[in-house]
């Protein structure tokens, strides 16, 4: 179990794993290069908000179908569902006090800019 945490700790959530996070990844979609976060992904049954869910908020933007969540205190990004796969919770690696994201090498890029649902 990790624990996520927003800057100023009004936002916590468990996340049930065990071990590392074994994928870690950066996006380069237009909300997410201007973010910076390496991300990770869980399920979302694994992903849990125990304190300042009424703190969070929401943005969307484009077709609307992916879930941005920040701490309306503070305004870190903390996690997200995408839209390519919304079962799962995307979360920022820099929200966990354990993980230096400074240590990650060889990240991954998700290549949100050129996102297979924006084909027609």
């Amino acid at each position: 179990m990790k624990k996520l945490t927003c800057h100023c700790n009004a936002v916590e959530a468990n996340i049930n794993i065990s071990g590392n996070f074994d994928k870690t990844l950066r996006c380069n979609c237009s909300l997410c290069k201007r973010k910076g976060a390496i991300m990770s992904m869980v399920k979302n049954e694994d992903f849990k908000i125990v304190k300042g869910k009424d703190k969070l908020k929401l943005y969307q933007f484009h077709t609307k179908v992916a879930k941005h969540y920040f701490c309306s205190i503070c305004g870190i990004y903390t996690h997200h569902n995408p839209r390519s796969n919304p079962k799962m919770t995307g979360l920022n690696l820099g929200c966990i006090d354990e993980i230096n994201t400074f240590d990650f090498k060889n990240i991954a890029v998700n290549d949100g800019f050129n996102h297979p649902l924006d084909k027609k």
